[in-house]
């Protein structure tokens, strides 16, 4: 103990509702070490950080910091402790600067009043201490993603901050990016900061990381050190089986198109084109992957594909019949499937059961009626079918499905979305912040329809691994364009992906005709 500065001890939490998060788990990180901190979605990482961070309660265990033992009432008392934690979504004030973000809650004052310039120096200078290149006067709402995560890292460093936790850090950010992190990272904890580094994407954790905890259904199975374990191993002990990392895929066969996308142009509400003049065509029978850094175009080109907003110019044909006007029903019985971004905003009501959710976009349809009246019984088959198809982890069909974990909850909305009858999916983030042997599902599923059902695929996803193992086709979008194409995604390096995505190298149209 006395080598490490924190140490989680039996820590067992369960919640109201009996279901058991974390089940005397012990974890410990030393000082000086990047340490990694993988499992499944459900496997009781983010519980046991808001434990530490004070976000919640624990029936049993012991924190210790520094060889003493702690109790953490909350997130303020576990910044006066030391313990600073990013979460995965930037919690940053866009219409304020670097400093007046970085000094929220630790504002100097002079004369009574906010001392802007000291704010500025301070946060510049711990921010040239640690060699994290910002500008301490610039607007939030100015900088680039990889950037906004300094900030949020700097918010906890200038707070003190010894033990930083990090959930899901690179997952918006580009390779050139996450190299720049991970120097950082590297400087972090030759200063003396310990990192706690929540990741799925396994390939990082072996490469920054000197030791790794696992966790398998709110149980700790193991701390090890990396140079003993390679990705596989980490996955099996994740999940409790072989995972297969590697999509094998034939080659594809494309067929007639499905989805032809004709010189689309949308503004958004300052006029400004956020889709600005895009062309291209899916064909039966391939995937199609779009790679971005986000905000430059996927979501508002993902939107007017779902139905969910207008276009301004252009046209979106799918199966022949122009989408434009149609509602999101109609966009849907012509032939569309859709894994929304968001899933709890988009893809699913948390409020309702499982089945409802399932059965969602199929209760009208004459297959689950019995004359004028829904069947029940019909339908309650199909949901078990599904929930055992799709391994979710739940209770039962009437389970409300904010009760699942991120990663059930997800595979609620793919089991809904694979099974529809659609010809074209639309799979925007399909695998975000959800666990390897999930993801593992999803993106198999992918490519075996495209080769035995014939369906056309659309990936927008920041994982660049991702869509370099699932896409036949890819294509990079900047500001609202295709800046890019790529007739083998296997032939594209993660690298050079980058440097498209970042605006450092670009295709002109004649480069692209033919690619599109």
């Amino acid at each position: 103990m006395a080598e490490e500065v924190l140490r989680m001890q039996g820590i067992t939490k369960i919640y109201p509702n009996g279901f058991m998060a974390n089940k005397d788990i012990t974890f410990g990180i030393g000082a000086n070490e990047i340490h990694a901190l993988v499992g499944e979605n459900g496997a009781g990482k983010t519980t046991l950080m808001k434990i530490l961070f004070g976000m919640e309660d624990c029936q049993e265990g012991k924190i210790f910091i520094n060889g003493n033992e702690v109790k953490i009432a909350n997130p303020l008392d576990a910044i006066a402790k030391g313990v600073g934690m990013v979460h995965q979504h930037f919690m940053l004030l866009p219409s304020l600067t670097v400093a007046e973000n970085v000094v929220l809650g630790v504002e100097p004052m002079k004369n009574g009043l906010f001392d802007f310039n000291t704010a500025v120096k301070n946060t510049q200078e711990i921010a040239d201490k640690y060699n994290f290149k910002v500008d301490a006067t610039a607007k939030v709402s100015t900088l680039s993603v990889g950037q906004m995560q300094k900030v949020e890292i700097l918010k906890a460093l200038i707070k003190g901050a010894k033990i930083l936790i990090l959930d899901e850090p690179t997952a918006v950010l580009t390779p050139q990016e996450t190299e720049e992190l991970f120097e950082q990272l590297f400087n972090l904890r030759d200063s003396g900061v310990s990192v706690i580094f929540i990741s799925h994407k396994l390939e990082e954790v072996m490469r920054i990381c000197s030791k790794v905890t696992v966790l398998r259904r709110g149980e700790c199975m193991g701390t090890y050190d990396t140079a003993d374990l390679d990705e596989s191993k980490i996955s099996r002990l994740m999940v409790g089986r072989d995972v297969i990392l590697k999509i094998e895929k034939e080659d594809p066969k494309p067929a007639e198109p499905i989805l032809e996308i004709k010189n689309l142009r949308r503004f958004n509400s300052f006029g400004k084109a956020v889709i600005d003049g895009i062309t291209f065509t899916v064909r039966s029978g391939e995937v199609v992957g779009i790679a971005g850094v986000e905000g430059n175009g996927q979501t508002e080109l993902s939107e007017v594909l779902a139905g969910l907003a207008p276009f301004a110019e252009g046209d979106v044909v799918l199966n022949g019949k122009s989408i434009r006007g149609m509602s999101v029903r109609q966009i849907r019985d012509a032939g569309m499937a859709y894994i929304a971004e968001d899933r709890m905003v988009e893809g699913c009501s948390g409020e309702m059961s499982i089945e409802m959710n399932i059965m969602a976009d199929r209760f009208t349809k004459s297959d689950y009626k019995n004359g004028l009246f829904i069947n029940s019984k019909k339908m309650r088959e199909e949901t078990e079918r599904l929930i055992d198809e799709f391994e979710i982890l739940c209770d039962n069909a009437d389970q409300p499905v904010r009760m699942l974990s991120g990663g059930n909850i997800q595979k609620v909305v793919v089991a809904r979305e694979f099974t529809s009858g659609a010809n074209f999916i639309l799979a925007n983030q399909p695998t975000r912040g959800i666990d390897v042997g999930t993801a593992e599902m999803i993106r198999k599923t992918i490519v075996r329809k495209s080769r035995e059902e014939g369906t056309c695929t659309v990936l927008i996803s920041a994982d660049l691994n991702e869509v370099l193992e699932c896409s036949d086709r890819l294509l990079v979008m900047r500001k609202g364009k295709v800046v890019a194409a790529f007739p083998k995604a296997n032939e594209v390096s993660e690298g050079e992906l980058g440097e498209y995505m970042l605006g450092l190298k670009t295709m002109t149209p004649e480069q692209m005709e033919g690619l599109l």
